[in-house]
């Protein structure tokens, strides 16, 4: 059977796709799970629909992100951490300190989108990219000072 995927599927193909599949995984798992439609005029006519609505919902959150990214250029944050002899920390600063302390200043960010290669060892000023969208980027200065 000839369906038209509407989402990536690994080991079958892309999003857009028109492939052969077997007749019951097609009408057994791929178009139940709204995965593919059947390849006629009609799942055409769907498969374009359906790319309308995904192209004007990623439009609308490409421009959120870049109105967010602009926001967040000159945000920055201050995390005091406790430090031992040569200004060494106790400890480490994480994306999870990072999201708490945007929360106090009245951003939520999930901290998953917060990109840090590893955790904050070392006193000083970082800047933190954080993933707003697929490729939309925003920098954070963060300040580690000690208390």
């Amino acid at each position: 059977m000839e369906i038209i995927l509407l989402e990536d599927v690994k080991g079958v193909g892309k999003r857009g796709e028109t492939v052969k599949v077997a007749n019951g995984y097609a009408r057994n798992f791929m178009i139940p799970n709204k995965l593919a439609v059947a390849s006629t005029d009609s799942g055409a006519a769907i498969f374009a629909e359906a790319e309308r609505r995904r192209s004007r919902r990623e439009t609308k959150s490409r421009r959120e992100a870049e109105d967010a990214a602009k926001k967040y250029a000159n945000v920055s944050v201050h995390i005091s951490v406790e430090v031992g002899e040569e200004d060494k920390l106790f400890g480490s600063v994480t994306t999870s300190d990072i999201a708490e302390s945007l929360r106090e200043q009245g951003i939520e960010i999930d901290k998953r989108k917060i990109l840090l290669e590893e955790p904050l060892r070392q006193l000083g000023v970082y800047s933190v990219p954080i993933k707003l969208f697929q490729d939309v980027e925003a920098k954070i200065k963060v300040w580690v000072v000690k208390k």
